[in-house]
């Protein structure tokens, strides 16, 4: 008998095509077991959790994601414990039960401390202020040889040292020096500005936000002065004056084309008469303010 003799045999060709079957079958079943582990034909959208609240969203989707929380952040005007940034991004393609990373706006608010104000400009101060990341609340002018001098600094109606630890976003009233000659200073043409660059402007000015009235409903962002008294055309005014402001929406009034009828009332720059007067120019002087108005007041 030969070598090869078994190459005739029946029995040999049947235990080949069982060891061949059994392969094809092993292989088959590797890779439906591969596919079953790795969830391949399972495919979701990834939900976007922005703004939600991190505990909820964790608690609701605990079975699809294993969340993990990586930092937190302070924005202004965010919700504490909100999401504030997520990975992957809403819309992703994902597969069930991966790692959803989040940064989250902190729940402790951030902490500041109270600059030294005292003996320093009116504008300086607002300037360690916005540093600091606190605000102006009012200014309370008092009988004071230099004017535009800070006198002193209060916070909820006490006196506040350099140092004191706040929260971001305190407003703190600043006592400011009237002068000797008690002057009178420009009101800044406000119109089509935002709440923010208002009162910011105003205070540069030696002013004060007044009664604030919201014509429409919207998002504060859009919102922007329509009307103000007392307006530019008023005259000068004292040191420490309140100016009311009306917001209009930017989304529903057309600042440029109502700018026709609005240089006719008092909240408009005042202009000579028997002048030729451009439309656009007067925008362009609203858009862009001139510090100049009221630098010299400093």
């Amino acid at each position: 008998m030969g070598r090869l003799h078994f190459l005739k045999e029946k029995k040999f060709y049947l235990n080949l095509l069982l060891i061949l079957a059994l392969c094809v079958a092993l292989i088959w079943l590797t890779f439906r077991l591969l596919d079953r582990y790795t969830r391949h034909d399972k495919v979701y959208t990834m939900p976007d959790f922005v703004g939600q609240d991190f505990r909820q969203v964790k608690h609701d989707y605990s079975r699809d994601f294993h969340f993990i929380l990586i930092d937190s952040v302070y924005p202004k005007g965010q919700q504490p414990g909100s999401i504030y940034q997520q990975d992957p991004l809403p819309g992703s393609k994902i597969k069930k039960g991966r790692n959803v990373y989040a940064i989250i706006v902190a729940v402790t608010p951030e902490k500041t401390v109270m600059p030294n104000l005292k003996g320093i400009s009116l504008r300086e101060a607002i300037g360690r202020l916005e540093s600091s990341g606190l605000e102006v609340d009012y200014l309370d002018y008092v009988d004071y040889m230099y004017k535009n001098n800070i006198v002193n600094q209060y916070y909820q109606g006490q006196p506040i040292n350099e140092g004191t630890e706040l929260v971001k976003g305190s407003k703190i009233v600043l006592r400011v020096g009237i002068g000797q000659d008690k002057p009178k200073v420009k009101v800044p043409n406000l119109i089509g500005k935002t709440a923010a660059d208002a009162k910011h402007m105003l205070n540069l000015a030696g002013l004060n936000v007044g009664k604030e009235e919201f014509e429409d409903r919207d998002s504060l962002q859009y919102m922007c002065v329509r009307r103000m008294t007392p307006g530019p055309s008023s005259g000068a005014v004292s040191l420490g004056t309140y100016v009311d402001i009306w917001y209009h929406s930017n989304r529903t009034m057309d600042f440029k084309k109502d700018m026709q009828e609005l240089i006719h009332e008092d909240s408009v720059v005042n202009v000579p008469q028997k002048t030729e007067i451009q439309i656009d120019t007067i925008i362009e002087t609203i858009e862009s303010p001139d510090d100049d108005d009221y630098e010299d007041e400093f």
